[in-house]
């Protein structure tokens, strides 16, 4: 195990979660428009955004977290990206946040099986990087915090080994191992089997380095060529391409790692797909991708119907449901209401339809999460430190 792979773990996690937010909260602001129930507005979404990024990449986090150390186990990486999520004015469920949880790890699970080279790693991090700062490219104080990352994140990773990159790779692939969660859009492009498991592609470029399949070479004692003979390689292979830019700014070559939720599908992002149609990608950037957003909409369909209603007598509170929940649900609670230490922003509660056979433990980790308790494991277990130095931001 690497003890490299937690930055790049949660950095590419977040940016997912950015990017599924900014889609929902993108969508919810139409809503309100076409409804003229003026709940929502662009500045909520912005405030939200903003206060996500900025915790992401405070320094004093990043350098936590990049700190060698084993990786964290599941349930230690939802708290924490449950705590990033919650240090703006939105709340989520532990249910919600794991079909969020579930809807990023595919994604990036995808992004790890296709990148070509395990060095392209960095690279799907920084396309992530790249576009949440076009996200919050009106803060500048935020555009220079993510320059900052990313220059951290080069002194870091640039010196390692083709090896170390391996490792880091190998890493991430055996904590997703077992995770062969179905995701609609992926379904729907091809990209993924009815089991969980994703198809990889035949053909595009090679990876740096490498030479088109198809060929075989004999050589003699002394090193010297004798023969060549050919072979049906089985794929529509290309010779590579160009790196990718590893600065602040420039050419990833990859598409892994962008927003897929507003510019290219899961099957543009495959390697085959690179600098030609890179330029045709970014002029339809401001264009949601239907089947992404049909993809956000089935998370919530599969856990009920979306509204926004007013809370009757409280001006600056607002009432958010991803579910159509029936009275019942509402008499037991589960609907959202305005929390009392944020009486003075507008707080966004996404709640679930509970299971009532996991009930008691979703409570249990509701209990874990709330923000004025403290945590119930034990000193000494992984990301104490980190949710620690979180909870000082």
């Amino acid at each position: 195990m690497s003890q490299r792979t937690l930055p790049l773990l949660i950095i590419n996690l977040g940016g997912e979660m950015i990017y599924i937010l900014d889609q929902r909260l993108r969508a919810q602001d139409e809503n309100d428009d076409k409804t003229q129930r003026g709940g929502w507005t662009e500045d909520d979404r912005k405030r939200v955004m903003n206060d996500i990024v900025g915790t992401m990449f405070n320094k004093a986090f990043l350098e936590e977290l990049l700190r060698p150390q084993d990786l964290y186990s599941h349930r230690a990486l939802r708290t924490v990206l449950t705590r990033i999520a919650h240090t703006s004015i939105m709340r989520l469920s532990p249910a919600s946040m794991d079909k969020l949880y579930d809807l990023m790890t595919m994604a990036f699970k995808y992004q790890i099986v296709l990148c070509p080279r395990p060095q392209d790693l960095l690279l799907i991090t920084f396309n992530h990087t790249d576009a949440i700062k076009e996200l919050v490219k009106d803060n500048p104080s935020l555009v220079n915090q993510i320059n900052e990352a990313q220059r951290q994140l080069i002194e870091v990773y640039t010196p390692l080994s083709d090896g170390e990159f391996q490792l880091i790779r190998h890493t991430l692939l055996v904590l997703f191992q077992d995770m062969q969660i179905r995701i609609s859009i992926f379904l729907k492009e091809k990209i993924q089997n009815p089991n969980g498991h994703f198809v990889m592609r035949t053909s595009g470029p090679v990876p740096q380095g490498f030479e088109v399949p198809g060929l075989i070479r004999w050589f003699n004692a002394k090193g010297r060529e004798v023969r060549r003979s050919r072979f049906p390689s089985g794929g529509s292979y290309t010779s590579a391409v160009h790196p990718g830019s590893i600065d602040l700014s420039g050419d990833r070559v990859t598409l892994l790692g962008t927003n897929m939720y507003s510019t290219p599908s899961p099957e543009d992002m495959d390697p085959s797909r690179t600098s030609n149609s890179r330029g045709k990608l970014k002029q339809a950037d401001t264009t949601p991708n239907p089947l992404a957003t049909e993809e956000l909409n089935l998370l919530a369909k599969l856990m009920g119907g979306m509204e926004v209603q007013k809370l009757l007598n409280v001006d600056a509170g607002f009432r958010v449901n991803l579910w159509t929940l029936d009275q019942e649900e509402e008499e037991e609670g589960i609907g959202i209401s305005e929390g009392t230490e944020h009486q003075s922003c507008r707080v966004i509660n996404i709640q679930v339809t509970q299971d009532r056979l996991a009930s008691t433990e979703l409570a249990r980790i509701a209990g874990e999460f709330d923000e004025e308790g403290s945590q119930t494991e034990g000193p000494g277990n992984k990301g104490d430190d980190l949710l620690a130095m979180m909870d000082e931001l």
